[in-house]
This record gives structure tokens, C-alpha cells and sequence, in this order.
């Protein structure tokens, strides 16, 4: 049974952890703008980030399989991240702007699938649904509190300011880390690692529908949702100048109040009427953003949009490790999965920054938000069409339970 210090331990660490994100991001974007960045090469640097993601999805996730100690991978993380956050703060040149969403980019892909698999090492598949609800609670919460300092310190003290904390914030996230005993995930890690599903377990998992149709419908979430908030966070820069840093922090924080309601209830969702319900519901929330953003260009309108974005972004927190661990039972393939939707993610966010930005350079930004918007309706009616229940089945449930 997990302690509570190790549980309240990863409470801390998913809070935190989520702090430091939120440096990254739309704050870029309002960091390059006001240092005279083009929209086109603004994309191109949020690009960069996002295809070493793309890259480093799959052998991360592999990697943290493979390695034992999972806390060992999250604070590797950390650091690299306070690296990245450090070269933007001194240097907004090209060169440290690109080495540090390099760096950044590849330290993201191992923290995520790092911290799923201390959560299922803590708790378990049984409990895994209700941990996952709570990881989004409090990841939301750490991400609407670093919104909302990181904002006022973009405003009141210098843009660079939100970089310096940033940095600072890794370290409570490690000593949270650190409370987190290992002999409470030992037990569940070495029974992994004894699953080995070899080659064929990976031919099975990559030839997966489940897998197939879920990769297809989070990178379609993704293309269509990286760049919104970038968007029409640059627009709001040049219109309103260095208040626009207030808007953005105050649309983080209304995103992340909706996520922290709604995380548990989306894991109970989940359990209760199936992945596909909640997963619909969440992509159903993205194209209406989408155009709310392209119709009304106001601060009013991203703060009501973000409230849309908080819908969507508890689905993605609660149901691509759930998936992942429905779509993996019996092998040792749990972070492999995470990192091929991961690799999905990566190609969506990618293709999202880069295609947005040209668009809206070129035919401006109602133009480019409302293609996001036509994608994320296209992801919708894929999963609609196409996505199967990857909850497991009760009878095959109790037969697990009577066997554990």
C-alpha cells in the first residue's frame, strides 16, 4: 500500500512540475513578440521545441521502461528544463532561443511519461483512473498559480523575470520528488520489467487499432490546439501591448480552475461510461474554441475560450496514460505507449506552430485560427467514426482481482 507520504509526494511533484511548464509556451511567444520576433519566426522556434519532442518520444518512453529508478528520470528533467528556462531569461537571441527549446523539448518528452510511471508504480491499474484525476487536480492547480506569478511578474518586473522563476520553481519539484519513496514503487516496477513482451509485444502494440485510432485523434487535438492560445496571445501583445502578459496569465489560470473541477470527473467519467465518452466530450470542446477565437479578438474572448480549453485539456490529462495503460495490460510496454501518442502529440504541435504561423503571416489570424478550428472538428468525427472502448471489460476485471 502506497504511504502518504509518498502519495502527497507526488501530489507536490505533479504541482510543481506543472509550474515550471507553464513558463513555456504562450509566455514564449509574448517573450519573442515584444523582443520584435516575427509570427513566422516565432512558429519556427515553438517548432523547434516540438520536433525534438516529436523525435525523442518513443526512445524516451522506451528508456523509461527499460530503467529502474523512474525518479532518476524526472530529475534529470527538472534540471534540463531550469537550463532551458535560464538560456531564454539571458540570451532572446536566435541561437540560445533554439539550443533552449532543444533542450527543453527533449526534457519534457521523459518528464511526462516519467511521472506516469511513478503514478502506476505508486497505485497500480485498479486505482490508476482516480490517481490520474488527481495528478490533472493538481497539475492544474500548479499551473494556474505559475500563470498567475508568472504573469505579474512579466508585468510588474521584467518579461524576463518569468525565465528566473521558472528556473527557481524546479526546486521545490525536486524536493517533492525526493519524498517520494522508492520502496513504495519498487514492488510494482520489478513486476513490470518482468513482463517482457519482446519484439512481438511491440509489433502487436504498433499494429493496435486502438493505439492507431487514439495516435490519429490526439494528433489532430494537438495540430489544431498548439497554436491557438500562441496565436491569439501575439495578437492581444501587439494590440495591448505589455498587459497583454496579464491576459495570457489570466487565460491560463481560467483553463486551469475548469481542468482542477474537472480532472476527477472526467476519471470517473472514464470508468463509468467508457474512455470514448470522455474523449469525445473533450475533442467536442476544441473547434468551438477555435472559432470563438477567430469571430472575437478581445481579451474577453481568449479568457472565455481558454474555459473551452480547460474541457479539452483535462480529457488529454486523464485519458492518454489511462489508454496507454488499457492498451498495454500484461506486458512491460506502459512508457512505450506514452511515447508513441506522445510521437503524435509531437507531430500534431509541430505541423500546428509552423502551418498556424505561415497562415496567419501571410492571411492573418482569424484566417489561421479558423482552420485550427476546422481540424479539431475533424478529430472529433474520427473518434466518433472510428475509436473503440479501451476500458476493460468487467468479467475480464474480476478474473484479474481473483488471480492478483
Amino acid at each position: 500500500m502506497t504511504s502518504k507520504r509518498s502519495a502527497r509526494g507526488l501530489d507536490w511533484l505533479t504541482f510543481f512540475a506543472a509550474d515550471v511548464q507553464t513558463g513555456f509556451g504562450p509566455f514564449i511567444a509574448v517573450y519573442l513578440a515584444i523582443h520584435g520576433w516575427s509570427d513566422a519566426r516565432i512558429g519556427l522556434a515553438l517548432s523547434i521545441g516540438s520536433l525534438t519532442m516529436l523525435l525523442s518520444q518513443v526512445p524516451a518512453g522506451a528508456a523509461v521502461d527499460f530503467l529502474p529508478h523512474k525518479r532518476l528520470a524526472a530529475l534529470a528533467a527538472l534540471i534540463a528544463i531550469a537550463a532551458s528556462a535560464i538560456l531564454l531569461a539571458l540570451w532572446p537571441e536566435p541561437l540560445p532561443v533554439y539550443a533552449a527549446e532543444l533542450l527543453h523539448g527533449f526534457a519534457s518528452c521523459v518528464l511526462v511519461p516519467a511521472l506516469a510511471a511513478i503514478s502506476l508504480a505508486l497505485v497500480g491499474r485498479k486505482a490508476l483512473s482516480e490517481r490520474l484525476g488527481r495528478n490533472g487536480r493538481f497539475s492544474a492547480l500548479g499551473n494556474a498559480t505559475a500563470a498567475a506569478l508568472l504573469g505579474l511578474a512579466g508585468a510588474y518586473v521584467s518579461i524576463a523575470s518569468v525565465f528566473w522563476l521558472t528556473a527557481a520553481l524546479t526546486i521545490p519539484a525536486m524536493l517533492a520528488l525526493f519524498s517520494i519513496r522508492t520502496t513504495d514503487m519498487s514492488g510494482r516496477v520489478q513486476a513490470m520489467r518482468k513482463q517482457r513482451s519482446g519484439e512481438r509485444g511491440l509489433r502487436r502494440l504498433l499494429l493496435n487499432r486502438g493505439v492507431l485510432v487514439f495516435s490519429a485523434c490526439v494528433a489532430l487535438f494537438t495540430l489544431a490546439n498548439a497554436a491557438m492560445l500562441p496565436l491569439a496571445s501575439t495578437a492581444i501583445t501587439r494590440a495591448s501591448g505589455a498587459v497583454s502578459n496579464l491576459t495570457v496569465a489570466g487565460g491560463i489560470v481560467v483553463s486551469q480552475c475548469v481542468v482542477a473541477v474537472l480532472s476527477p470527473w472526467i476519471a470517473r467519467l472514464a470508468d463509468r461510461r467508457g474512455r470514448r465518452a470522455a474523449l469525445l466530450l473533450g475533442l467536442l470542446a476544441l473547434p468551438l474554441r477555435g472559432v470563438l477565437l477567430a469571430v472575437v479578438s478581445s481579451p474577453a474572448a481568449l479568457l472565455a475560450a481558454q474555459a473551452l480549453d480547460g474541457v479539452s485539456a483535462a480529457m488529454l490529462a486523464v485519458l492518454v496514460p489511462l489508454v496507454a495503460a488499457d492498451l498495454t495490460r500484461g506486458t512491460n510496454r506502459f512508457n512505450l505507449c506514452m511515447g508513441v501518442f506522445g510521437l503524435a502529440v509531437g507531430v500534431g504541435a509541430t505541423v500546428s506552430t509552423m502551418a498556424a504561423g505561415a497562415i496567419a503571416s501571410r492571411f492573418g489570424t482569424p484566417l489561421a485560427l479558423g482552420c485550427l478550428a476546422a481540424v479539431g472538428l475533424a478529430g472529433f468525427l474520427l473518434a466518433l467514426a472510428t475509436m473503440p472502448e479501451t476500458k476493460e471489460r468487467k468479467a475480464a476485471r474480476e478474473k484479474e482481482l481473483a488471480t492478483a
